[in-house]
């Protein structure tokens, strides 16, 4: 078992261009577009440390069991908003998980919800939940050419479910033998390809039409392999797609930083028990929604695109889904502040990302 609050790994040095040094940083506020925020008593803590940032996010469907009809999804989010603090604005978007069954007509309903924008394409078996997950997506066919043609939004988790792939290579396999093929045989659909991990991943996005977008995590930014092995196995880095060598954080790095306006901030931030993760077969998934922020301001800033960080996290991904920006701006300070050891969470410890360790830039009004 692991000490909560233990230091975590060594940051990997990001490769640093000349940059004049900022005390404040004034954003309109981000979106979260790939959040996880469980259901129930987990909701007590989770969604306020979203909603004290981002004024929207969007919000998985890998419940057990899944939200796979409109009609669940539209429950989930009034739960989700009877948990959003007094006097924050924090409005969650959803999505429906798909599944071998789902009816092209569900797509109907969700597109008239007005707040269902999105469904997602889970590999079965590929990552937390994923089990009630599409086993070959041709049977899906006719969910994604309803979706094409209402213009809803497949999200998608891009790894391969071949028992015989490398867990390193499931991005770049599910690039080559599912997406691609994806993307061809639907020209209209619009596609955002998941927490990115590999180089291979971020080209594909470059030279894909305006209809096919990515998100991009903090941690897939700010850590490579090692961190998973930094003086023992630290399962408190262990998420799916699992991170990647150092040339692939530095690709991921280039395609956030270059101003392309297909890449956008999702968290991907997942919350479990410690004990789920301090096991013998931990649970996938990094919670980092209450430093996220900050750990993408330290990233862009080591690039020298403080200036960039803006487009990244508060305007590709808005416009991509269609919607305006948010109205209302945030402000980081340059502050160094100490990241939680843990907090408590249904019944035990929830673990954050860089436990214990420290973060550059604070949301402006913290305490």
């Amino acid at each position: 078992m692991l000490v909560h609050g233990t230091i975590h790994p060594q940051q990997p040095e990001l490769a640093r261009s000349p940059t004049r040094e900022v005390s404040t940083l004034t954003l309109v506020r981000p979106d979260d577009w790939h959040l996880h925020v469980r259901d129930d008593d987990a909701l007590d803590v989770v969604v306020p440390h979203s909603a004290a940032c981002f004024g929207r996010a969007l919000i998985m469907p890998n419940l057990r069991p899944p939200i796979t009809t409109t009609v669940q999804a539209l429950a989930y989010r009034e739960r989700i908003l009877a948990k959003v603090p007094p006097g924050l604005a924090f409005e969650p978007l959803m999505s429906l998980y798909l599944t071998d069954n789902t009816p092209p007509d569900e797509i109907d309903l969700a597109k008239a919800s007005g707040v269902v924008i999105a469904a997602k394409l889970y590999p079965a078996g590929a990552t937390t939940h994923a089990e009630f997950g599409v086993s070959a997506v041709d049977l899906i066919h006719p969910v994604l050419e309803r979706m094409e043609k209402l213009g809803l939004v497949l999200c998608v988790h891009g790894e391969s479910i071949a028992p015989d792939v490398d867990i390193f290579d499931r991005e770049r396999v599910f690039v080559e033998k599912t997406l691609s093929p994806l993307v061809r045989h639907f020209p209209g659909l619009k596609i955002v390809f998941e927490h990115i991990t590999t180089a291979e991943a971020a080209q594909f996005v470059r030279v894909s039409g305006a209809n096919v977008a990515a998100t991009v995590t903090a941690h897939h930014l700010f850590y490579n392999r090692n961190a998973l092995f930094a003086g023992g196995v630290r399962p408190h880095f262990y998420c799916l797609p699992v991170l990647k060598r150092e040339s692939h954080r530095q690709a991921l790095l280039q395609a956030v930083c270059s101003g392309n306006p297909r890449f956008f901030l999702g968290t991907d931030s997942a919350p479990h028990t410690a004990r789920t993760k301090e096991t013998a077969c931990g649970c996938a998934g990094c919670y980092t929604a209450p430093l996220a922020l900050g750990l993408y301001a330290e990233a862009f800033e080591a690039e020298g695109a403080l200036d960039r960080l803006e487009a990244f996290a508060s305007l590709n991904g808005a416009a991509f889904y269609g919607l305006p920006p948010n109205e209302d701006k945030i402000t980081l300070r340059r502050e160094s502040w100490k990241v939680p050891a843990s907090y408590d969470y249904c019944g035990d410890k929830l673990i954050p990302l860089r436990a214990g360790g420290a973060v550059a830039w604070k949301l402006a009004g913290d305490v």
